[in-house]
C-alpha cells in the first residue's frame, strides 16, 4: 500500500478530541468528573491505608470528632459518620455547625446564615435536644454553650448553657453587640493560635471555656466573668493601644512609634480591682504591621499563655496571669505550636523539632522533621507533616512515643483520643493510633491531663478551677 493511503490516526484523534471540547464548552455532556471519580476512587487516603474510608458528597469545611463519631461540616449542611465504621448516621442542611461539649456528653450546634436561632443535636442521632429562635451567635466549649441575643442594637443579653443542659446556667447584660458577632464562634478579644498547613485550626475539638472573655463592642471591650455570669469591665482603649484578655488578665498592648520603629509595653490588670498585676516592656507581640504601630491583630499565643519576641530577636513565652518567663528559645530556634503545656520549636539549623514541656526550658524530646513541614499540637498527640517523601506522624507530646506513622499526603482535619481523621478532596478517613484498640473514650479521655495541679501554667493538673480563674468541665464530662 502507498504510504499515506491508510486512515489517519492522529487526524481522527485530534477530531475526536475537538468533538469532546465542544460538548463540554455547551454543557451537552463532560466526561471528566467521572473519569476522575473513577481514577480516584480505589486510591486510599494512606499507606497502610485508614481504618476506614468514605466518600463525601461534597468537600469539608470542618470535622471534629465527639464522643463516638465524627461530625462533618460543609457549605450548606452536616453530617455525622460513626467513628468506628464512617457509617453516615445522619445528615441536615445547615449553614453553620459547631460541637460543644466532650465525648459522650457532646452535642452539635447547628443554624443558617442571617437567620436568627439554632438548634442543638445529638450527634449519635441527630435528634433535636434544644432549640432556639432568637439568638444572633453562638460560642461553643468543652465545657459550656454560650450564646448572645439582643433585643436591640444597644440591649444583648449573654447567657450561658451546659451543653446537654435544658435551662441557663447564667445571663449577663451587654451594653450592645458588635456587627460582626454573628454564626458560630465568632472572633473574642484573645489570642491567635499558631497555624500549621495541612493541619485543621481546630483539630483538638473545642476548648474549656476561659473564665474571662473579651467582646468588641463598640470599640470597646467588655469583660464578662464566666463563672459568676457579670461584666467585669467595660474599656475603650486608646488609639494606639490593643486590649485583649488572656489567662484572667486583662492586656493592654501599648505601641509607640518613634525612631522609625515601634516600641512596645505590655500592662496586665486584674480586671475584679483594675489593679496593675505585671508590666513588660520591649517585647513584640506582633499585633502591629510597619512602622505606623498600628496594632490590627491579636497576640499570637493559646490558653493561658502568650508570644513574644524579646529585644534580642529571640522567641519566648509568657504566662499571662503573672508574667513569668516560661520558655526562651534558643537563638534561631522558631516556635511552631504552644498551650499551657508545652511549646513546639523548630531547631536553628531546621532539621528537627524539639518539644519543651513548660516552664522547663530544657528539650523534653526531639525529632527529625523536612526544613519547612508544619507541625502542630493538640490535646491528644503532636503532629507532624514530613515531606519528600509525605508522611503524617502523630507522637504522644510528652514522651515522643509514636503513634501514628503512614505515607500520606491528605490534611488532618481533627485528632482525638484514639486517632486521627484525614481527608483529601472529598474523602475523608479514620486512622486509629498504636496500642488503640477501641474508638469509645475511656475514663478520663476528655482530659488528658487529669491529675492533681493547681491550674497554673507548666504543671501537669488540670488547667481549670486555678488562680486564672479557668472554669472546669462538669464531673466526668
Amino acid at each position: 500500500m502507498a504510504k499515506g493511503s491508510g486512515p489517519c490516526v492522529k487526524c481522527w484523534l485530534a477530531l475526536a478530541l475537538v468533538g469532546v471540547i465542544i460538548l463540554v464548552a455547551t454543557g451537552v455532556w463532560n466526561p471528566f468528573p467521572d473519569l476522575w471519580q473513577w481514577a480516584s476512587q480505589n486510591r486510599a487516603l494512606s499507606e497502610p491505608a485508614p481504618a476506614w474510608q468514605q466518600r463525601l458528597g461534597g468537600s469539608p469545611t470542618s470535622v471534629t470528632i465527639a464522643g463516638n463519631t465524627a461530625v462533618v461540616e460543609e457549605r450548606t449542611s452536616v453530617e455525622a459518620r460513626s467513628l468506628a465504621t464512617g457509617v453516615k448516621l445522619w445528615d441536615r442542611k445547615a449553614d453553620w455547625a459547631a460541637v460543644a461539649g466532650a465525648d459522650r456528653d457532646a452535642v452539635v450546634a447547628v443554624g443558617k446564615l442571617l437567620e436568627k436561632g439554632y438548634q442543638v443535636l445529638d450527634p449519635e442521632t441527630g435528634a433535636v435536644r434544644r432549640s432556639d429562635k432568637d439568638a444572633v451567635a453562638v460560642w461553643t466549649y468543652r465545657n459550656a454553650l454560650l450564646d448572645v441575643r439582643c433585643v436591640n442594637a444597644k440591649d444583648c443579653t449573654l447567657t450561658a448553657w451546659d451543653p446537654r443542659g435544658s435551662t441557663p446556667a447564667w445571663s449577663a447584660f451587654l451594653p450592645g453587640v458588635h456587627a460582626g458577632l454573628l454564626a458560630d464562634n465568632p472572633k473574642l478579644l484573645g489570642t491567635r493560635r499558631l497555624t500549621a498547613r495541612r493541619v485543621a485550626d481546630d483539630a483538638s475539638g473545642p476548648e474549656l471555656m476561659p473564665g474571662l472573655l473579651g467582646l468588641p463592642v463598640d470599640g470597646r471591650v467588655v469583660i464578662v466573668d464566666t463563672a459568676a455570669g457579670r461584666v467585669m469591665q467595660d474599656v475603650q482603649p486608646g488609639r494606639e493601644d490593643r486590649v485583649v484578655v488572656v489567662g484572667g488578665r486583662m492586656l493592654r498592648i501599648e505601641a509607640r512609634a518613634r525612631d522609625a520603629s515601634c516600641y512596645f509595653t505590655v500592662i496586665a490588670r486584674d480586671p475584679a480591682t483594675g489593679q496593675e498585676v505585671w508590666r513588660r516592656t520591649s517585647l513584640n507581640l506582633r499585633t502591629a504591621d510597619g512602622a505606623g504601630c498600628v496594632q490590627r491583630d491579636d497576640p499570637q499565643g493559646g490558653q493561658n499563655v502568650v508570644v513574644a519576641v524579646g529585644p534580642d530577636g529571640r522567641e519566648v513565652v509568657l504566662d499571662a496571669y503573672d508574667g513569668r518567663y516560661l520558655w526562651v528559645g534558643a537563638a534561631g530556634e522558631k516556635l511552631l505550636a504552644v498551650d499551657d503545656r508545652y511549646a513546639l520549636a523548630r531547631s536553628a539549623d531546621g532539621g528537627s523539632v524539639n518539644v519543651h514541656e513548660l516552664p522547663v526550658e530544657a528539650t523534653r524530646w526531639s525529632r527529625p522533621l523536612a526544613k519547612e513541614g508544619p507541625a502542630a499540637l493538640t490535646r491528644y498527640a503532636v503532629v507532624l507533616i514530613d515531606e519528600k517523601p509525605d508522611r503524617i506522624i502523630a507522637t504522644e507530646p510528652r514522651g515522643g512515643r509514636e503513634l501514628v506513622n503512614i505515607r500520606s499526603d491528605a490534611k488532618v482535619f481533627a485528632v482525638g483520643p484514639g486517632g486521627m481523621i484525614i481527608g483529601d478532596g472529598r474523602d475523608l478517613g479514620y486512622v486509629r493510633f498504636s496500642g488503640s484498640g477501641s474508638d469509645r473514650p475511656g475514663p478520663g479521655a476528655g482530659r488528658p491531663d487529669a491529675g492533681p495541679g493547681d491550674g497554673k501554667a507548666g504543671t501537669t493538673g488540670p488547667t481549670c478551677d486555678g488562680p486564672k480563674n479557668e472554669v472546669c468541665p462538669p464531673r466526668g464530662g
